[in-house]
């Protein structure tokens, strides 16, 4: 998902979708340099080009606003992440490179950032943390049980068994030494053809070859 569009010339203002969706973008930024307390609405509203009435006529609250925030995040990791036919024709190749794309965008700076924000925001706005997790961590899993269930022939609850229990093996342990500043962040924005840089695929394939039997 691309970013707003370049800023406007002098005499043209954003409204309504376009003016909301690029507070967004910018409120994102002010979020992650910021963290939530010290962001503000002041902030926000002067980086976005807009008065504060607007930014409240669309956000009646900076909690209201995160929430917002944390979807945009959702809407565009999974467009970054995609399925795991997208990576590979050989189904089991295909695994293990979503597997090692989900690492990959985990670990990426401003993703582990966004995930310590919602950590922090956890018991505060419990609906925030629930929404990152079902879209990230959910929604991940989903998209490779399907895939699982298709090329392995297993009944869906045996297929987001399998599914959970690989990225449990090949993501979380890295995740959660960089959440806890153990090893670096990503700082380079994830691409495809960065993947065998960012990750260790040979090892992603071994668990993906122990987990999984040979496709139908």
């Amino acid at each position: 998902m691309s970013r707003p569009s370049e800023p406007k010339r002098r005499g043209e203002q954003r409204r309504g979708e376009e003016l909301r969706r690029h507070v967004l973008f910018v409120a994102k930024d002010v979020f992650l340099e910021s963290g939530f307390e010290r962001a503000s609405m002041d902030t926000v509203a002067a980086r976005a080009g807009t008065s504060k009435r607007s930014l409240y006529a669309h956000f009646e609250s900076k909690d209201r606003l995160f929430l917002a925030v944390l979807d945009l995040v959702r809407e565009l990791y999974l467009d970054r992440l995609r399925t795991p036919d997208a990576y590979a024709d050989e189904p089991a190749e295909a695994v293990a490179r979503f597997c090692g794309r989900f690492l990959q965008l985990m670990v990426w700076e401003p993703q582990v950032r966004t995930c310590r924000l919602a950590i922090a925001e956890a018991e505060r706005l419990p609906e925030s943390s629930r929404g990152y997790y079902d879209a990230i961590v959910t929604g991940a899993r989903d998209r490779l049980a399907a895939h699982v269930a298709e090329h392995w022939g297993t009944d869906p609850e045996r297929a987001a068994a399998l599914a959970e229990d690989l990225l449990v093996r090949c993501v979380l342990p890295r995740v959660f030494r960089t959440l806890l500043g153990v090893d670096q962040a990503v700082k380079e924005p994830p691409q495809d053809t960065a993947l065998a840089a960012d990750v260790d695929l040979d090892a992603i394939r071994r668990a993906v070859g122990e987990a999984l039997p040979g496709p139908r």
